[in-house]
């Protein structure tokens, strides 16, 4: 009932008594409380236990409500902690709350460390934890979503997997933004950095890609160069080799992929003059220029190149030179598989 009904009706029922009484008693009654003489009608005796009754529950009921006022806001505020709670560990970003109720604090503590993920559409939240799990689902799902326009930027910090994932789906629908991460590297993910090299990779040519040579590595420099055999236009240059030589730490395996693909797209003494300074600057590069030598029929340089080295090194190559002074008509992949000679020489 409420507060008001109640007051209405106690001084309705109060004043319904008191007129009964009166109607039946008119005459006053007389107690005397500590010489103190009270003259009051019989019917202002009879409903002053009312009254003084009224006066009581009404004290009690205030006092209670107002308890009860206090503690509905402590729990109210605790539902706004939680969905606070709640919100954070959606994002990723789990942060400790302050609980007032022990009832709450006790399970919703969990929340201050650990992160939810969203199984399935969830239905009756809160416009808050709504909007966030509609945009959790999105990117998730594979869109990209404008974190500035939603106003939702400052909540993920570098390193969040939504945030990189987000960053991942961009990388699929915006060129600018994939060149935005080769221009800055350090600013995104490790995943972030691979995912935008290997579409670029996939895309763009030597001369344009030359500028970022530093920031290649070794599996997207050869997807840009596989593309060499298949791809017009690919602007590889002497030059640009080279800046991308002296950038990667290559291995004897990697000169040799890079031979087979330059001795179709150079010319023969081009090639081998590139070649040649390879391997006077690295020991690695010695396999794929003597690979060339033989692709290039060059056996009088053969021999001046193996008699220069030591008499266990090139043990392959060694073998197939002297088959083919006997029978010219031997190629070299008859004899050997070039992926294997470099397990052989002294310095890998």
């Amino acid at each position: 009932m409420r507060l008001g009904l109640y007051i209405f009706a106690t001084f309705a029922l109060i004043a319904i008594i008191g007129a009964f009484t009166y109607t039946i008693n008119a005459n006053n009654f007389i107690v005397e409380v500590m010489g103190i003489n009270f003259n009051f009608p019989v019917a202002v005796w009879i409903i002053l236990p009312m009254l003084l009754l009224f006066i009581f529950t009404l004290g009690h009921m205030l006092f209670y409500g107002v308890r009860n006022y206090f503690k509905l806001k402590k729990w109210q505020r605790d539902a706004n902690t939680l969905e606070d709670a709640l919100y954070w560990s959606l994002v990723n970003e789990p942060k400790e709350q302050k609980y007032v109720m022990p009832e709450i604090k006790s399970s919703a503590v969990l929340l201050g460390k650990s992160s939810l993920n969203i199984l399935d559409n969830v239905e009756g939240l809160s416009p808050r934890l709504a909007k966030i799990v509609n945009i959790i689902q999105k990117i998730t799902n594979g869109e990209y979503i404008n974190l500035k326009e939603e106003k939702i930027a400052k909540v993920f910090n570098e390193g969040n997997p939504i945030l990189i994932q987000n960053r991942l789906n961009c990388l699929e629908s915006d060129e600018k933004f994939i060149e935005d991460v080769m221009k800055s590297p350090s600013n995104y993910s490790q995943r972030v950095q691979k995912q935008a090299l290997k579409i670029y990779a996939k895309k763009e040519n030597f001369e344009v890609a030359r500028k970022y040579a530093k920031i290649f590595d070794i599996e997207n420099f050869f997807v840009m160069l596989e593309r060499v055999n298949t791809e017009d236009d690919m602007g590889l240059t002497k030059e640009i080799l080279n800046d991308f030589v002296e950038t990667l730490k290559l291995s004897c395996i990697d000169f040799i992929k890079i031979a087979q693909v330059t001795k179709k797209y150079f010319k023969p003494d081009e090639n081998l003059s590139l070649f040649h300074k390879y391997q006077n600057d690295n020991d690695k590069a010695q396999n794929a220029y003597l690979y060339l030598l033989f692709e290039y029929e060059l056996l009088d340089q053969v021999a001046a190149y193996l008699e220069e080295q030591e008499e266990d090194e090139f043990m392959k190559y060694r073998a197939l030179y002297e088959l083919k002074r006997s029978n010219n008509k031997y190629k070299l992949e008859d004899i050997i598989d070039v992926h294997s000679v470099c397990t052989e020489t002294k310095i890998l």
